[in-house]
């Protein structure tokens, strides 16, 4: 997945230069830079910023995964975004069981808030 790349094309698509974003987010040009030719990946803080300067849901930037696919037209409130922060965060320390666990309750969870 090219996180930066899908960035570019967003921004450039909205017609915004990294200058742009940098003042509607506070990162710096250079970062993003960074982040665009995939020498950095963003947190999801960091990726949270430039989705709202670009006036995209977050998801969009894993489009082409199926669930972010159902999310697209769905924005992360602050409480998800930080929550998915801290998985982020604990994730790597998770066997693959746990994971697999972590995941069905996700999507238990999902399917019942849908309703």
């Amino acid at each position: 997945m090219q996180i930066g790349t899908t960035i570019r094309a967003h921004r450039l698509e909205k017609g915004f230069s990294q200058g742009d974003i940098e003042k509607k987010t506070g990162l710096l040009r250079c970062y993003l830079s960074r982040v665009e030719n995939g020498h950095t990946v963003p947190s999801l803080d960091t990726l949270s910023k430039i989705a709202a300067a670009l006036d995209l849901p977050i998801a969009q930037f894993f489009a082409h995964d199926s669930l972010s696919r159902q999310m697209n037209s769905q924005k992360l409130s602050d409480d998800e975004l930080k929550f998915l922060t801290q998985i982020r965060r604990y994730s790597s320390s998770l066997t693959t069981n746990d994971r697999d666990q972590l995941l069905t309750m996700v999507r238990k969870f999902s399917a019942t808030a849908s309703r």
